[in-house]
């Protein structure tokens, strides 16, 4: 099967690095398996993604070197797709309406991995889904995967996380659901992305069960974070990165990767797409730093601006 990756930012603001670091993990993987790379937009939450955002990010990846091998797709646009998916799991009695606030959830809830544990609350009250969320139904054990770099992970989805949201009361499909749905859609068989989403796996899996849609392979890189230890990101102040200086921050990203950085092409004033073909050459994925993640001093070269 030709392997298909991907790479799916949300347009929240411009490209940083952490996005970048990111991008060429997924880019390089595809390339070393002679495989086909795809950009999908993840801008199904219309409240905080913009459209200006997204020409940004497509402008400075292809700075980078990095451009898709097929038309870019936009979560905004596949609405009546995600709508189809829902209705798929309705027909089979796996959802239900949901009219808890965020604060009753928190009141009723203990903490979990991602927040507080859905108590379930409104799981056989029989509401409608008229100005009420979408909650998909869970079962307890756990779904186990292995990740190509963090190992054997598992996690109980009922328990940590419980009965989880599939589309918002204000109309909107959850991040959830659409990915599952888009990654089908596109065929994607090896999703290459950062370690913050590594707790999102598992629903995803559910999610894949419940539909009857293939698992891909995961593959979770470490996060890129400040000296502060937060992840890199526009709440976070990230500051935006372009194709000015693009070698050396391809450098930094491939170290952060945990990269061989030996020989003199590496360091010559190669073009960016010079500089990846290269690396795809010398692609370890066994060298990625098993870490969920890692401070942004360690991945520089040189001078860091970005803290």
């Amino acid at each position: 099967m030709k392997y298909i990756g991907r790479f799916a930012p949300s347009p929240t603001g411009p490209l940083h690095f952490g996005s970048l670091v990111a991008a060429v993990a997924s880019f390089l993987d595809a390339r070393a398996h002679d495989g086909i790379w795809l950009i999908r937009m993840e801008d199904v939450d219309s409240t905080r993604c913009k459209a200006p955002f997204a020409d940004d990010i497509l402008r400075a990846l292809a700075g980078f070197g990095l451009v898709g091998d097929r038309e870019v797709l936009y979560q905004s646009r596949r609405t009546i797709r995600y709508q189809a998916a829902l209705d798929q799991l309705s027909a089979s009695g796996r959802v239900y309406a949901c009219a808890c606030s965020r604060r009753e959830v928190a009141d009723s809830s203990v903490d979990g991995i991602d927040g507080p544990v859905y108590a379930g609350t409104c799981r056989d009250k029989g509401l409608t889904a008229e100005g009420n969320a979408l909650r998909v139904r869970t079962a307890p054990g756990e779904i186990c995967f292995t990740d190509r770099v963090q190992g054997r992970c598992c996690q109980s989805v009922n328990s940590e996380i419980g009965d989880f949201v599939l589309k918002r009361r204000d109309g909107l499909f959850a991040y959830q659901l659409a990915v599952v749905v888009d990654d089908a859609d596109q065929g994607v068989n090896h999703i290459v992305r950062g370690a913050d989403l590594i707790d999102s796996t598992a629903r995803q899996i559910h999610l894949q069960r419940l539909l009857g849609l293939p698992t891909p392979e995961y593959l979770h890189i470490p996060v890129v974070t400040n000296a502060a230890g937060q992840k890199l990101s526009k709440q976070t102040l990230a500051p935006a990165i372009g194709a000015a200086d693009a070698c050396r921050l391809l450098r930094d990203a491939l170290a952060h990767l945990g990269q061989s950085l030996q020989g003199p092409a590496y360091f010559a004033y190669a073009t960016p797409a010079e500089l990846l073909a290269i690396a795809a050459q010398s692609w370890k994925v066994d060298h990625i730093p098993k870490h969920r993640t890692r401070d942004i001093r360690s991945s520089c070269l040189g001078a860091n601006p970005f803290t």
